[in-house]
């Protein structure tokens, strides 16, 4: 408070006011308003020794008679409107100083309004602290305290972890044990807790561990990725506490306290083999303690909530959030990725690529710079599985992927039978029809290249040759051109034997007759 009698006192023995600022370590505006105020009312020193602070300060600023007369605002009313989303002490005055007006009464001005209420939130802060608005947000972390579970067949005591969830209007909470700390534990928390609440809050405020936050920072905090899309399927948003300040995530951390005493201390002296047993008393106690009556305010946890908050939650979405994970994969020189030893096609214009890979439980999808490329059902079984999408391949592997046996063998046809035995006969010679399918387009890209009448002869010495010519074989006698040798035989064999010339015997040469 402003030391009225000490302002007074000095002014007195003739200080000029800034040495008085000075001393009393106040702003001169102030000294002058009080000697100013004390001139007007005719208030001098030396004062009678029982007048205080107080008393100035009331004789000072006491209220005229016109504000005797203006209308004190409903100050549980406007504690009440405070809590809906977007209603602030602005908005509340004017449709105060509206009011007003329509009543032809006075209103006081905003900082007299704001002033008033001020007090009146001290007061309620006293007995309910309480400044969130219902449904704002939810305040999570892991519990410092751990609970234990007991191998069965060892009697070894491992710990488990406690995921704390708070609402700080209603203060209703959610606890669950799990095995570690870990991203899927951490993101099936939160999935088990908004179905336990039953809606969504505007806001989330997590600690800064890494399963949530990769860099902490208040301004423009990096969120894990897969955290993030939980957010975003959640329509939720995501704002870390700052660190070393647990007061930004309060209410859990208090939560937190209560439910190591209540929860995890109770069934201290209780074994538990699984996990699932653990958490059915987990739960178990915490419904006790969101029952309980609170000590200093009316209701419980639960009857708040179910009351006055809950309402004011986000609806759930169709369907819960799926754990994804994400890792980085090149594109092979085949249009393919590996993950998981499963190779899954991405379209071959991004071949050598780094790309990101979300995995979940049921579809691989691909992204290069947030850029959905496709999406595959995930394999399962064999090692070494191929998912590939036709649409990935380059122009010449899709027309090769268009073939099979019987138009191949059609193809042959038209060129002749040696070459439709040749084909025949290199689709028969694999334990899987499809390995031949390269040789087959081998001999069809020879008759591009050299001719179909040189392919036909070729194949028809090839069989000559053996009766299971191979694309080498046939290949061989084309670069070599024993296919045209073949061609002046046939057309030899193929003439009228009168004009060959003549021909001699044996017994031209003397050859001898013997007698029987």
């Amino acid at each position: 408070m402003t030391q009225f009698r000490e302002i007074l006192r000095l002014n007195s023995l003739g200080i000029n006011n800034t040495d008085i600022s000075k001393s009393l370590k106040c702003s001169r505006t102030t000294v002058r308003s009080v000697l100013k105020r004390a001139s007007e009312l005719d208030i001098k020193w030396p004062l009678p020794s029982d007048v205080t602070d107080t008393d100035l300060y009331k004789k000072f600023f006491q209220k005229s008679a016109a504000e005797k007369f203006k209308r004190e605002p409903d100050v549980e009313h406007i504690y009440k409107e405070l809590l809906k989303d977007g209603v602030s002490l602005k908005l509340l005055w004017n449709e105060y100083c509206e009011d007003c007006r329509v009543r032809n009464e006075l209103p006081l001005m905003y900082s007299q309004f704001c002033e008033i209420y001020r007090k009146h939130a001290e007061v309620k802060r006293a007995t309910m602290h309480i400044l969130r608005k219902p449904g704002e947000l939810i305040e999570v972390d892991w519990a410092g305290s751990t609970a234990k579970l007991v191998d069965r067949d060892t009697g070894e005591i491992t710990s488990v972890y406690v995921f704390v969830a708070v609402l700080p209007f209603s203060q209703y909470a959610y606890v669950e044990a799990f095995p570690n700390m870990k991203q899927e534990s951490w993101i099936a928390a939160h999935i088990n807790m908004y179905n336990y609440v039953g809606g969504v809050s505007k806001i989330l405020v997590p600690d800064n561990l890494k399963t949530g936050v990769i860099k902490a920072d208040w301004r423009d905090p990096q969120l894990n990725r897969t955290y993030r899309e939980m957010s975003e399927h959640y329509n939720t948003a995501i704002i870390p506490a700052r660190v070393k300040k647990p007061k930004d995530k309060a209410s859990v951390e208090s939560t937190v306290g209560n439910i190591s005493t209540w929860i995890i201390a109770t069934l201290r002296n209780e074994k538990f083999f699984t996990l699932s047993e653990l958490n059915k008393s987990i739960r178990e106690k915490l419904n006790n303690f969101n029952s309980r009556p609170f000590q200093k305010r009316e209701g419980s946890r639960i009857s708040i909530f179910l009351g006055e908050e809950k309402s004011m939650l986000l609806p759930l979405p169709a369907t819960p959030f799926e754990l994804a994970t994400w890792k980085q994969a090149t594109v092979q020189i085949n249009y393919h990725i590996q993950v998981e030893k499963m190779h899954y096609s991405v379209p071959h214009e991004y071949i050598k690529y780094v790309v990101d890979v979300r995995i979940t439980k049921n579809v691989i999808e691909v992204f290069y710079n947030n850029h959905r490329l496709c999406s595959h059902p995930r394999l399962y079984g064999r090692p070494g599985q191929y998912s590939t999408m036709e649409e990935h391949m380059p122009e010449d592997h899709r027309k090769y992927l268009k073939w099979n046996s019987e138009r191949f063998i059609a193809w042959a046809e038209k060129v002749g039978p040696s070459t439709t035995i040749t084909i025949k006969s290199i689709l028969n010679s694999y334990r899987i029809e499809e390995q031949g399918y390269k040789s087959c387009m081998g001999l069809l890209k020879l008759a591009d290249k050299h001719s179909v009448g040189r392919l036909e002869a070729a194949c028809s010495r090839a069989l000559y040759y053996t009766p299971h010519p191979s694309y080498k074989s046939v290949k061989s006698i084309l670069t070599s051109g024993q296919d045209k040798l073949t061609n002046e035989i046939r057309k030899h064999d193929e003439q009228d034997p009168a004009t060959l010339g003549f021909t001699r015997g044996a017994d031209y040469y003397g050859g001898k007759k013997y007698d029987e």
